[in-house]
């Protein structure tokens, strides 16, 4: 199989429905988390165009890479990454047997906003967090100040160390300068920020709280994970939009490969299911306004798509080196072959139009077992799930024994932390042998014709998966998963 080279266009990075933007062709350079691969320069002519209408409209074209050498599968289990544990925070829950097995019953988890008062807002729905406890996690009095967007990262990531037998305990045997956290967040944390702005404004800059600033920047979730846990490896937090968390997953494998950690916790947290959130993804045309039909309004590929719904939440994975879990008696859940991130250099909000985006390099080893899964971007908008589909088409020549599947159909889309949580429903997949379904599938877009798991679960033996996240700025990111084989 050649370098895969997969178009993208972002949850958010939706053509606005009134304007879509073009571009030629260009080169692009790979990465895959394993090794280099020459700059490929790739024309832009001679690949299947997607027609639109509208005077500023333009063509979605995607496009495959040359035949290229697939570098090697990492064999030293010193760079071989495995994950050893999960955790997440979700509009079904806490529990991630239960998250996945509500998504296998193709249950949506989207209803009316009651967080806030959405009466008259346009959008008046969302896949909303409820119930949602810290307790065990975060003490009373912090609980009280914190953001939701570091609330969610703390549990998720504390359920991830315990599920990874890292706990309080465990993590004291360990030299913890060799145990980083990289949780990013596409927003961070939004409600105190807003209620930072609003105060100033209404009464003052005395007025604000203390907790103003170090709740509102986007490293905390990192920062706050690692003070809880006493982990003094590699922090930080990366944000690019709806792509973060995957970003995050790349970036913790390198330090992992390069020697500087023995163990990464990484993933994505957001919390943007309030006035602010609701309210500028409103300005920005970008959300489905199905308030009549909220569990129906995420469709991804089916014609009577409208935009996307926002959701919220947390995903983080335990990624460990190989021989680092096996020196310690670790569970492997499965392994992350690799990744790539790529920028479109092209507009704020639109994708590129012939279709250069999201690039992975998968190992020759790969060649052989062939990815069969792929957990897509799909955030029910209406240029965007058509260039991804009409990428993998472009990439993947036989698409017959491919299965993809649309995770934001039933959960919304959870902008910075919807590729922890789409990575941990793509690791179950692996795990359980079964896909959940797309949703909402009623009227499938001619131009469709992988296999989207319309509407009821299926059993299917993935070989190997690739996740799909792409974001606001041009920013694209696919990771790699398979089962773990000794």
């Amino acid at each position: 199989m050649a370098g895969i080279v997969l178009s993208g266009s972002c949850s958010s990075r939706l053509l606005l429905r009134d304007r879509e933007a073009g571009s030629n062709g260009a080169s692009l350079a790979q990465y895959n988390g394993l090794k280099a691969v020459d700059t490929m320069h790739l024309p832009s002519s001679g690949t299947p165009k997607l027609s639109c209408s509208g005077p500023k409209c333009r063509t979605i074209r995607a496009m495959a890479s040359p035949t290229v050498s697939a570098p090697k599968r990492e064999t030293d289990p010193k760079k071989r990454i495995v994950i050893t544990g999960m955790g997440l925070v979700s509009v079904f829950g806490s529990d991630i047997d239960n998250f996945y097995n509500k998504l296998l019953e193709g249950e949506s988890g989207i209803t009316q906003i009651d967080k806030f008062d959405a009466t008259n807002y346009s959008v008046r729905f969302a896949g909303q967090i409820r119930d949602f406890s810290s307790k065990g996690y975060i003490d009373g009095k912090n609980d009280r100040r914190l953001d939701d967007c570091w609330r969610y990262c703390l549990v998720a990531g504390r359920r991830a160390l315990d599920e990874a037998n890292l706990g309080s305990e465990a993590l004291e045997k360990l030299d913890k300068t060799r145990i980083g956290v990289l949780v990013g967040t596409g927003m961070g944390g939004l409600t105190a920020f807003s209620n930072g702005v609003e105060a100033l404004i209404q009464k003052g800059y005395k007025k604000i709280t203390p907790f103003f600033i170090p709740y509102s920047i986007t490293n905390m979730g990192s920062a706050l994970l690692a003070i809880d846990t006493g982990l003094m490896g590699p922090n930080y937090s990366i944000s690019t939009a709806c792509a973060t968390a995957n970003y995050c997953f790349y970036a913790a494998a390198n330090h992992i490969r390069r020697g500087e950690a023995d163990i990464m916790v990484a993933g994505g947290t957001e919390a943007a299911v309030m006035p602010t959130g609701i309210g500028g993804f409103i300005a920005c045309r970008a959300l489905s306004q199905r308030n009549d039909e909220p569990k129906r309004a995420s469709r991804p590929w089916d014609k009577d798509r409208d935009g996307f719904v926002m959701g919220e939440g947390c995903g983080v994975l335990v990624m460990e080196s190989l021989d680092h879990a096996m020196q310690r008696g670790a569970n492997i859940i499965a392994e992350y072959l690799g990744g790539a991130v790529t920028c479109d250099a092209h507009h704020m909000t639109d994708p590129r139009s012939d279709g250069l985006g999201v690039s992975s390099c998968i190992s020759k080893s790969l060649e052989d077992a062939g990815v069969n899964y792929v957990n897509a971007h799909a955030t029910s908008t209406l240029a965007g799930d058509l260039a991804e589909v009409n990428a993998i088409k472009m990439v993947f020549k036989n698409t017959s024994e491919i299965k993809m599947n649309g995770t934001k159909s039933m959960i919304g889309h959870g902008l910075g932390a919807a590729g922890g949580l789409e990575a941990i429903a793509t690791v179950k997949a692996i795990t359980t042998g079964w896909l959940h379904p797309t949703i909402n599938q009623d009227n499938l877009e001619p131009e469709v014709t992988i296999d989207t798991v319309p509407n009821v679960k299926k059993q299917h033996e993935v070989n190997v998966a690739i996740s799909n996240s792409f974001g606001f700025g041009g920013h694209n990111s696919v990771v790699v998963f398979a089962p773990f084989k000794p």
